[in-house]
């Protein structure tokens, strides 16, 4: 029977009287731990920024009408050239409305789907922007506000003014950060916007809106869904886009592919639109992971390397300890019980040393005008890096320490102290 009492008593006298062996060995697990918590915490947290910058502000599905030629030319009609190969050059788009065909009793659909989380329409409209003598082209968004700001994070990028300001004003525009600069308008200004008619109306600036892709701040700006169907002309149910988001993003593709050949409309799925974008976002991920692994593997061979060193100090205290009648698994046990305390205690620091380390970096100051809403650095406090920290801390340990313990489990007593 194992008497653990007197294992552990063993092996804490010989982590003591070998302090700058076992801080050495708990430091080695310490650090690695702690800069795999760091490194992790900070690259995931600034992969997460940038996913949420361009994915929060995309619709898992995107419902428009999309203007394309005739699948069928006018010459294909007549049956004379029925079975004749028939060439047509400079070929024009079919006549047809960027309006979604029944775009309400679609949405009305989509939110009774028990698979999405929330639908929104959209009116898009090409225009001018008049300041003085200052005329710029650009989109006016019309929008459902608040159930934008519900749906997406559309409010955190609105860096003056409200969304609830916007929903009470019928002249109201979230004016595009880029647009303002360009014309010197502020909060409270008034902007006249010109349509592709000639058509000019005056809005009040009640916000400005930064979402820290210059493209998109330079040209665009929101309005409330029925002011931008005032200013075309057109009728309350007149929408050009329906936004859907659903519980499950991993449907988003099937269902896009059944909602288009459904309702005869374009659906394009937040995986089409961004194929290129979450390739990369997988690419930063796989070499944040790398690196991370790197680490704890370099700290795992340094606790193996010390563990080593220690049992080759100790080769007269194990010919001692068999001598006096302890069994080559009592001898094992007590290497393994110092290699698991080092991982322990070194991996319990690690833990501490990266989330103080994270704290610093979220404190940090990260100015940037392209991104006015992000005043820190970016880090993810995801409790399972911390689980898997600690875990890796003791499995290393435990490996580290079993191999050399049990090379000392077949140590020769007799040998060792007759000095061969």
């Amino acid at each position: 029977m194992i008497n653990w009492k007197v294992i552990l008593n063993i092996a804490k006298t010989h982590l003591l009287t070998k302090m700058k062996s076992t801080v050495t060995a708990s430091l080695g697990v310490t650090f690695g731990i702690g800069a795999y918590i760091t490194l992790v915490s900070f690259m995931t947290g600034l992969n997460e920024m940038l996913d949420s910058l361009i994915l929060n502000q995309t619709p898992h599905i995107h419902i428009y009408n999309e203007i394309e030629p005739s699948d069928k030319q006018p010459v294909a009609l007549y049956q004379e050239f029925e079975d004749a190969f028939n060439v047509v050059n400079s070929v024009k788009p079919k006549q047809s409305q960027k309006k979604i065909h029944n775009g309400l009793p679609i949405l009305n659909y989509l939110k009774m789907d028990k698979k999405v989380f929330g639908a929104t329409p959209q009116l898009r409209a090409q225009i001018f922007y008049l300041s003085g003598s200052i005329e710029l082209g650009g989109n006016l968004v019309g929008v459902d506000i608040m159930e934008e700001a519900r749906l997406s994070n559309i409010g955190d990028y609105i860096i003056e003014g409200t969304a609830q300001e916007l929903k009470n004003s019928e002249n109201g525009i979230l004016l595009g950060a880029g647009l303002a600069k360009k014309m010197s308008l502020r909060r409270g200004d008034r902007v006249q916007v010109s349509t592709i008619k000639g058509d000019v109306f005056p809005l009040k600036i009640v916000g400005i809106y930064q979402s820290g892709i210059a493209d998109i701040d330079n040209i665009q700006s929101y309005a409330n869904l029925k002011t931008v169907q005032r200013i075309l002309g057109e009728a309350q149910n007149y929408v050009t886009d329906i936004n859907v988001k659903l519980y499950d993003i991993e449907k988003a593709t099937a269902m896009a592919s059944s909602l288009g050949k459904k309702f005869q409309v374009k659906a394009t799925s937040i995986n089409e639109a961004n194929a290129q974008f979450e390739t990369g976002s997988n690419i930063r991920n796989l070499i944040t992971y790398a690196v991370s692994i790197t680490l704890l593997i370099v700290a795992g061979f340094g606790i193996y390397n010390i563990l080593n060193m220690l049992i080759y100090e100790k080769m007269k205290d194990i010919a001692i300890l068999k001598a006096t009648g302890f069994s080559g698994t009592d001898v094992q046990l007590i290497f393994m019980s110092q290699a698991m305390i080092i991982g322990a205690v070194g991996g319990i620091l690690g833990l501490l040393v990266g989330f103080v380390l994270s704290k610093l970096i979220d404190n940090v100051a990260f100015e940037t005008e392209a991104l006015p809403t992000i005043t820190t650095y970016p880090i993810n406090y995801n409790i399972w890096y911390y689980i898997i920290g600690i875990s890796f801390a003791l499995i290393s340990t435990f490996v580290a320490g079993w191999l050399p313990s049990n090379k000392a489990k077949r140590i020769d007593p007799v040998r060792i102290i007759r000095g061969t």
